[in-house]
């Protein structure tokens, strides 16, 4: 059992050989670039070019609707859905650093599994007010007459 005078590292508080490694909380070995098992940090490179695609990715879909480029709204709202879900893989990838080596892959086992998810509640919840709408509209005029 250790007592309180005992630093992390095994020495006592009076010894002259202290170990500095932790004073920071990490190893003396360690650089900011993390190795392969965590996560890297972003270099400002990638955050540029994050920022550039998030804009270009952003204006382009204010471009589209503002403009009302295309007549049909059914095609404009699928092309701005496309364009939202490849701005979301560009925050996860130049923002998040989600990739399949991070932390040796439970942060994307962690994503799938919170799309999975989502599709499921989202689906639900869709699925559940399509049958509410359908099976509780008020009854037409016509309708009510012929009940019994």
């Amino acid at each position: 059992m250790s007592t309180a005078s005992e630093l992390p590292h095994g020495g006592a508080a009076g010894d002259a050989d202290v170990d500095t490694r932790h004073v920071h909380g990490h190893d003396e070995a360690h650089v900011h670039g993390h190795g392969p098992g965590g996560a890297a940090h972003g270099s400002f490179k990638g955050y540029m070019t994050g920022f550039l695609l998030s804009v270009v990715l952003t204006g382009i879909p204010f471009w589209l609707v503002m403009g009302k480029v295309f007549q049909d709204h059914q095609t404009t709202t699928l092309i701005v859905l496309a364009f939202a879900i490849v701005q979301i893989l560009v925050h996860m990838v130049y923002f998040l650093h989600l990739n399949t080596s991070s932390e040796g892959g439970w942060n994307m086992l962690a994503l799938i599994f919170t799309m999975v998810l989502v599709v499921i509640t989202l689906s639900g919840s869709l699925w559940v007010m399509y049958h509410m709408n359908a099976n509780m509209m008020p009854m037409s005029p016509q309708d009510m007459r012929n009940m019994p």
